[in-house]
C-alpha cells in the first residue's frame, strides 16, 4: 500500500465497526467496516502487481458476485455496499488488492432490507479449507483457502486480527451475524483466508 492508503486503512480500522448490514435503503447506507488483522508467522509469499478485484466466487456457498470498490464514509468509517435488489460485495480500496501481501478486505450484506438475502447471507457456513477466488481486473484470479470463520460481537471486533499487517497475501470477508437488534445485527461474521496459489490467468481455469 502507498503511505496515503496505509494511513486511510489504519484510520478506518481505528474508527469503525461494520454496523450496517442490510437494514437501510440505497442512498442512506453510510455505515461501515471495522479494523484488524492477524500476524501470521508463515514465510513471506511474493505477490503480483496490484490489480483491483471485479468479482468474487465462493463455490461452497454458490456465490458468484461482482465486486464494487468502497472507500470511507463521511464519519471516517468504511463504506458498505448500497442496499439494492442486485446485491454485490465490495472491496475496501485502501486495503491490498487480492494476491498482494497483506489483508485484502471484502464486505457484503447478510440481508438487504425488503429485497431479502444478501450476497454474504451464508458466510458463516464456510469451513476450513473451502476455496475462494477473486477475479481481478487484469484477467487473473487470486485463489484463497479458508483458515478460520469467527462470529464476534461488534463491540469486541478483533481489529488487529482483521486489518493488521501480515507477510503473505490474505483475504478477509466480513458481514453481519447473530440476532437482529433493531435495524441491524449484534455480531460480525469474519472469514479469514490465505493465498492458496499464485494468481492464474482466466484462460488457465
Amino acid at each position: 500500500m502507498t503511505s496515503l492508503s496505509r494511513r486511510a486503512f489504519v484510520t478506518a480500522a481505528a474508527a469503525s465497526l461494520l454496523v450496517s448490514c442490510g437494514g437501510r435503503p440505497a442512498g442512506r447506507d453510510t455505515s461501515s467496516g471495522t479494523p484488524s488483522a492477524s500476524r501470521a508467522s508463515a514465510k513471506t509469499v511474493h505477490a503480483p502487481g496490484r490489480s483491483v478485484p471485479v468479482g468474487l466466487r465462493i463455490p461452497a456457498l454458490g456465490v458468484d458476485t461482482p465486486v464494487m470498490q468502497l472507500g470511507l464514509a463521511p464519519d471516517g468509517s468504511v463504506q458498505v455496499p448500497p442496499i439494492t435488489a442486485h446485491d454485490r460485495a465490495g472491496w475496501y480500496r485502501h486495503s491490498p488488492t487480492p494476491g498482494q501481501t497483506g489483508p485484502s478486505v471484502i464486505l457484503g450484506h447478510v440481508t438487504v432490507g425488503d429485497y431479502g438475502d444478501g450476497v454474504f447471507r451464508h458466510l458463516d457456513r464456510l469451513r476450513r479449507g473451502d476455496r475462494i477466488a477473486a477475479r481481478l481486473e487484469n484477467g487473473t484470479t487470486a485463489e484463497f483457502a479458508v483458515t478460520d470463520v469467527r462470529t464476534v460481537a461488534k463491540a469486541e471486533f478483533p481489529a488487529e486480527a482483521v486489518y493488521g499487517n501480515v507477510n503473505r497475501p490474505e483475504l478477509r470477508l466480513i458481514t453481519c451475524g447473530g440476532p437482529r437488534t433493531g435495524d441491524g445485527y449484534r455480531d460480525n461474521v469474519i472469514v479469514f483466508a490465505v493465498s492458496s496459489s499464485a494468481p492464474s490467468s482466466a484462460g488457465e481455469r
